[in-house]
């Protein structure tokens, strides 16, 4: 239902329609809001995996990724409302850091240090110009990814990371083995993120059913601080202006990050695709057209490689704003180009980064339970587009195995060379790789006497 005041029914609807500005603004700030936790999550938990996160003495490149993600947030969320030529699909679309990529980049980095920021940024760059040339055929590969494939995609990147945020409200990595790792108070303040968030979340309604992490998070924060688990030393040794620096991490490809990030970058160009289409179905009642899928996902390729130069991780379309484009009704892509200026100013704030890295880890490991738990459920819920047949039953057992198998078990690949052991233990590529090509090659259907003996006699039964 659309906001009295704002419009009438059809400019509503229209994206190139802009609101009055004391309305605008709350709804742009509203946008970055409902995704600010989301897109910094990503930089902190690289940053953790590969050892210069919270607690050490590299908090500063920390603090830097932290400014990236949000300065280069607005600055693709721009591409996508402004546009260049044939970049940008000109509607309101939000764009933040991935978590789709984290399965490829822990491996990358863990315990390698700052050091390893390189290689992320080569994959990166080469990842996002690769998946801008995917926008000049992007309609043609969306038939070897139906709900099967992509379900499982979803699935896997928030089986991946759920290990993450248990680790975080326990106490984090580098207190692993210590008696402080997983202690009362530890869980205490995670479990206040939990309950409040999802309090928020079914008891309210509006506003702070939307914030419910960001709050849940606020409140989880105010705990810690009252039980002295806050410093705020960085703070005051930030600055109050950050220029980025091109290649701030240097530069190096590998084979393992060049392929890895390319192979995902079709996944989150069809995730893309699913946002545009989410954006017109659920603002202006309408499919998208061919012009600005192509265009979103030009936007998202090349602001990504953009991304990737100044040491940022890569960006793609954030789902939950397409959801409060259909509850507020407002499609103006104006509203969102006023909440990317919101974000590329605290980019270039270096404090609001250091306040940020205050934040304790437990508190975040909270609010990451529920993001991370959400990601599975959103992969179960398009599973649930599945035709759940004999032939689909095999397609995702097998992928589902071998994928989360590799990932819980990293040590059986230890005899491979680097690249092909990287690749498959991020459990997310050979699941999808697997569910792809079972789901071209594989003959259907199914009979029942071809998947019993497979299932030992939990093969299911054919729908009526």
């Amino acid at each position: 239902m659309a906001m009295a005041g704002l419009g009438t029914e059809a400019q509503l609807k229209d994206p190139d329609y802009f609101p009055p500005l004391a309305r605008a603004v709350p709804l742009g700030v509203q946008h970055v809001l409902s995704m600010f936790v989301s897109n910094v999550t990503p930089a902190i938990i690289v940053a953790g995996a590969a050892g210069f996160g919270f607690g050490t003495p590299g908090v500063g490149e920390l603090v830097y990724m932290i400014q990236m993600s949000m300065l280069f947030a607005g600055v693709a969320t721009l591409l996508q409302t402004i546009g260049i030529g044939p970049v940008g699909a000109r509607l309101p679309i939000v764009q933040g850091t991935s978590f789709a990529f984290l399965p490829v980049m822990i491996p990358l980095v863990a315990g390698k240090g700052v050091d390893a920021m390189a290689v992320v940024t080569g994959g990166v760059l080469a990842g996002g110009l690769f998946h801008a040339v995917l926008a000049t055929f992007i309609g043609k590969l969306r038939f070897a990814l139906p709900p099967l494939v992509t379900g499982l995609v979803v699935l896997m990147i928030g089986l991946a990371l759920v290990k993450v945020g248990i680790q975080y409200a326990a106490g984090g990595v580098p207190a692993i083995g210590t008696p402080e790792y997983g202690s009362l108070q530890n869980w205490f303040v995670a479990l206040v993120v939990v309950v409040v968030t999802l309090g928020l979340k079914f008891f309210t309604h509006g506003l702070l059913s939307l914030g419910a992490v960001l709050i849940g998070l606020i409140v989880g924060y105010l705990a810690a601080l009252a039980m002295g688990m806050v410093s705020f030393a960085n703070v005051g040794a930030a600055g109050w202006v950050m220029i980025p620096e091109p290649f701030h991490f240097g530069l190096d490809f590998t084979v393992s990050a060049v392929l890895g990030f390319c192979l995902m970058g079709v996944i989150s160009a069809i995730e893309t695709v699913g946002d545009v289409s989410g954006i017109c179905k659920g603002g202006a009642g309408r499919e998208a057209d061919t012009r600005e899928i192509t265009g979103a996902t030009y936007a998202d390729g090349f602001g990504s490689a953009l991304a990737g130069v100044f040491g940022a991780l890569p960006n793609t379309s954030f789902s939950q704003n397409v959801g409060l484009i259909a509850i507020t009704g407002v499609m103006s892509r104006h509203v969102v180009t006023i909440g990317a200026l919101f974000l590329i100013l605290c980019g270039l704030v270096p404090k609001v980064g250091a306040v940020i890295s205050t934040v304790p880890i437990e508190v975040l490991g909270g609010g990451v339970i529920v993001m991370f738990g959400m990601v599975c459920a959103s992969g179960v819920s398009m599973l649930a587009d599945v035709d759940w047949d004999r032939r689909a039953m095999v397609i995702f057992g097998v992928s589902l195995s071998v994928g989360l198998g590799l990932q819980l078990e990293p040590a059986a690949l230890q005899h491979l060379p680097e690249t092909p052991r990287i690749l498959l233990t991020s459990g997310l590529l050979p699941a999808a790789g697997l569910a792809i090509v079972l789901n071209l090659v594989l003959p259907s259907p199914l009979t029942e006497d071809q998947t019993e003996e497979l299932s030992g006699g939990m093969a299911g039964h054919a729908r009526d």
